[in-house]
């Protein structure tokens, strides 16, 4: 019995974003040694493309349908998501790791500031945001940051701009894929549109840099 109860707390939801996040930090690492050889377009085609087979044959083992029926959440989310990691593989060549990883972690200040706006236009009848949310978002970042030390050079100011605007845009992604879940769309869906829009935009960009 113990066995069977441990598989299931591993794959709980806590657990399964703690493995996430791991799985993100690897990939940050493995773009950045990549970004040595190859450019950012290239990088997005391929990780993009390895998505796509991978939630292909999930969806097809799990019988889950390629149509959907709000065709057009789907592109607002594959078109912030895609442009977000396009930005921020070509913010990881050019900067060091850790101040990469720090402005795209971002994507969780914009996400509570954008909570906040929100509810401030609804206004208190409509909407509300618990503070101590909002302090713990903060905190977790400033956390991040103290410990990846990011640092930035004046010759590194355009890649950094460019990742600071990938963590916002991930952030409306982010916040894009809890709407599209709240309409009824399974998670293999969304992410086999998000890695197909990913193909298009990698091959587009490796094109035209000259990398194909």
């Amino acid at each position: 019995m113990p066995r069977p109860v441990a598989r299931r707390q591993l794959l709980s939801p806590p657990w399964l974003m703690v493995w996430a996040a791991f799985l993100f930090a690897l990939m940050g690492v493995c773009v950045k040694f990549a970004s040595s050889q190859y450019g950012a377009g290239e990088i997005v085609f391929y990780r993009s493309l390895v998505g796509l087979a991978l939630m292909a044959a999930v969806m097809r083992w799990r019988g889950v349908a390629l149509r959907s029926p709000v065709p057009a959440m789907h592109f607002w989310r594959s078109l912030s998501g895609t442009s977000a990691l396009c930005l921020w593989f070509y913010a990881i060549g050019g900067l060091p790791l850790a101040t990469a990883m720090t402005l795209n972690y971002m994507s969780s200040v914009w996400i509570a500031l954008f909570l906040v706006g929100g509810a401030v236009l609804v206004g208190p009848a409509r909407g509300s945001i618990d503070g101590r949310l909002v302090a713990a978002v903060l905190a977790g970042f400033a956390g991040v940051a103290l410990v990846l030390r990011p640092t930035l050079e004046q010759d590194q100011l355009w890649h950094g701009l460019m990742g600071l605007l990938s963590g916002l845009l991930a952030a409306t992604a982010y916040l894009q894929v809890t709407a599209l879940g709240r309409v009824g769309e399974p998670g293999e869906r969304i992410v086999f549109y998000f890695s197909a829009a990913g193909v298009v935009a990698g091959a587009g960009l490796a094109i035209l840099a000259g990398g194909c």
